[in-house]
């Protein structure tokens, strides 16, 4: 049985019509929500949720993914082929992180209307998209759906700055628990202090710990999450809340000492 996986930004009502396009073409479809909560436009929030779960699903697994501020203009529609998934949404990078991570990547941009209805302005998801990605888990290969290219958006997790005592980075995530994801990997933390050690993470001190527990409820931790990145969390409460973090925000984490930075890119 095929799997088709959705990302989007869509909220509750929307997600229905893109399941109800592919079950309509392909019935047998297993149908997986990745998660429909994405912040509005927010296209790199997109791509980590995208990228935190694609390798766990079977090779022949498609993804359809939808955060779309650019619908209905001149932004291009492609079929990502990597590591025997395959992905299918907007050009804007939303799938790139996550195609990357399985292997090396094919594109195909969606040309014509072979294998499309009629077409809304605004709502590709539904009428490009879903279509695609069906077709896709019912074995038509992506060179149907357009032409092979290498002129693509990229996109990546941002720029971390790392010194022999200090990292910096930013917000990619927020969870529904309220948990704060950056893009600084948890082992170039742990490269600078131990488990249990104290750290000033923009400007609050915390300790940097293995899980949520291990401090009293409502006092801030730092910790290295599930998906590998560093997370700023309050046990059973939410951290975006009470330190009134964002995505896009900076993050600095400081032991005692500071010295000078270089910088890595993530993705």
């Amino acid at each position: 049985m095929t799997i088709v996986t959705l990302t989007t930004d869509f909220g509750s009502l929307y997600p229905a019509s893109l399941k109800a396009v592919i079950l309509g073409m392909e019935p047998g479809t297993q149908i997986v929500d990745i998660t429909h909560s994405v912040r509005h436009a927010d296209i790199r929030a997109g791509a980590f949720a995208l990228y935190t779960v694609v390798d766990y699903f079977p090779k022949g697994t498609v993804h359809v993914a939808v955060v779309d501020p650019g619908v209905g203009t001149q932004r291009n529609s492609i079929v990502i082929s990597s590591g025997g998934q395959f992905f299918v949404g907007p050009d804007n990078g939303l799938m790139v992180p996550a195609a990357l991570r399985l292997g090396d990547m094919q594109v195909y941009r969606i040309k014509g209307t072979e294998l499309l209805g009629d077409v809304s302005t605004t709502f590709h998801g539904r009428d490009v998209f879903a279509r695609i990605g069906a077709y896709l888990s019912g074995g038509v290969a992506p060179e149907r759906a357009g032409e092979k290219t290498d002129d693509y958006v990229h996109l990546d997790f941002g720029n971390v700055e790392v010194g022999v005592n200090s990292v910096s980075g930013e917000v990619i995530y927020i969870d529904d628990f309220g948990n704060v994801i950056t893009n600084i990997p948890g082992t170039v933390v742990s490269d600078l202090v131990h488990f249990g050690e104290v750290v000033k993470v923009s400007g609050r001190d915390m300790p940097f710990m293995h899980t949520y527990g291990l401090v009293d409820v409502g006092e801030p931790l730092s910790l290295t999450g599930s998906h590998g990145f560093l997370e700023i969390a309050v046990n059973q409460g939410s951290a975006a809340s009470v330190l009134g973090l964002r995505n896009g925000d900076r993050i600095d984490v400081r032991t005692p000492q500071v010295a000078a930075t270089s910088t890595r890119n993530v993705s």
